[in-house]
C-alpha cells in the first residue's frame, strides 16, 4: 500500500491535503490553522469531542463547504466543490426513501458507469449490496430495513461511485454496540480488499474505535477545533479486536489521548478565566 505524502507544492500528487485551514460561520471561529496530509491508500480517523469541528473538516474535504483561509487539494489540485472522486457516508444514512436499495445504488452508478445499459447496473447494484452483506435486499426500501443494514447500504452507495476517496462522518454512531462493531469489521474487510486502494478519512468521538480503524489518528481539541496531535497507530493488519485490546501499546496510547482531551480542556479554561479576571477586577 502505498504511504506517499501529500504535497500542495506538487512535490507528490498523491492524496488530500489541508494547509493552514480555517472556517468560521458568521463571526464563529471553527476551525484555526488546520495542516493535515492524508497519504494515498490511508485510513486516517478524525477524533475528537463534540465542538471540535469534525465534522466541518469532513465537509470541507468533500467540497460540501468553503474554507474561510487556507488551501485544500486533492492529488495536486483545489477542492472547489462535491466531486465523483471523493464519496461521502452520513450518520443519517441518506438513503431516498422513495427508492428501494437498488434504485438508490444505482443512481451513483449512473455516475460511474453511464456506458452501462440499465440491466448492467442492476448487476452491479446487485454485486455492491452483496459486497456489504445485503444480497437478496436490492427490491427492498429503505425503511423495511434496519439502521445497521441502512448503512450498509450507504457504504454500498458510496462505494458504487468508485470513489477513490471515502469521507465518512460517523458513520456508526447511532448504532446499537453489537451492529456497531459488526460494521466496523465489514469496513475494514471492504476497505483491504478494494483495488485500487482507497483512502478513508473516518469522523469518530470513539476512542476505541478510532485506535481500532486507523493508520494514523488525527486529534482535534475543541473552540475553536485545532490539531493536537497526529498519531501513527502501530498495530499490524489484519487485527483482531480482542488482541488489540488487550495489548498494553493499545492502553497506552488511549491513555495518551485521553490525557490530551484533558490538557487541552484544562488550557482553554485557564484562557477563558485569564480573559475574565481584568473586567471582574474593575
Amino acid at each position: 500500500m502505498s504511504r506517499k505524502v501529500f504535497n500542495l507544492d506538487g512535490q507528490s500528487r498523491s492524496g488530500l491535503a489541508a494547509e493552514h485551514l480555517g472556517f468560521c460561520y458568521g463571526p464563529t471561529e471553527i476551525l484555526r490553522d488546520i495542516n493535515l496530509r492524508v497519504r494515498e491508500g490511508e485510513f486516517l480517523c478524525l477524533l475528537g469531542p463534540s465542538g471540535s469541528g469534525k465534522t466541518t473538516l469532513l465537509r470541507l474535504l468533500a467540497g460540501l463547504e468553503q474554507p474561510s483561509s487556507g488551501r485544500l487539494a486533492f492529488q495536486g489540485k483545489p477542492i472547489r466543490g462535491p466531486g465523483i472522486e471523493r464519496g461521502v457516508v452520513f450518520q443519517d444514512y441518506a438513503l431516498f426513501p422513495w427508492m428501494n436499495m437498488e434504485d438508490n445504488i444505482g443512481l451513483a452508478l449512473e455516475q460511474s458507469a453511464p456506458t452501462h445499459s440499465a440491466k448492467g447496473r442492476r448487476k452491479l447494484a446487485a454485486e455492491y449490496l452483496a459486497m456489504v452483506g445485503l444480497a437478496g435486499a436490492e427490491r427492498r426500501y429503505p425503511f423495511e430495513l434496519s439502521g445497521g443494514m441502512q448503512q450498509r447500504g450507504a457504504i454500498a452507495r458510496a462505494l458504487a461511485l468508485g470513489s477513490r476517496v471515502l469521507l465518512l462522518d460517523e458513520p456508526f454512531g447511532a448504532l446499537d454496540p453489537v451492529n456497531r462493531l459488526r460494521l466496523q469489521d465489514l469496513l475494514l474487510a471492504v476497505w483491504s480488499a478494494a483495488r485500487p486502494s482507497k483512502t478513508v478519512v473516518f469522523v469518530t468521538h470513539d476512542v476505541e474505535e478510532a485506535i481500532f480503524l486507523g493508520d494514523r489518528v488525527v486529534v482535534l481539541g475543541s473552540t475553536p477545533g485545532r490539531v493536537i496531535a497526529d498519531l501513527e497507530v502501530p498495530f499490524t493488519r489484519p487485527r483482531i479486536r480482542a488482541e488489540v485490546l488487550a495489548d498494553a501499546t493499545y492502553r497506552e496510547l488511549r491513555n495518551r489521548i485521553e490525557d490530551l482531551y484533558r490538557s487541552d480542556t484544562l488550557n482553554l479554561l485557564t484562557a477563558a478565566e485569564t480573559m475574565r479576571a481584568p473586567a471582574e477586577g474593575i
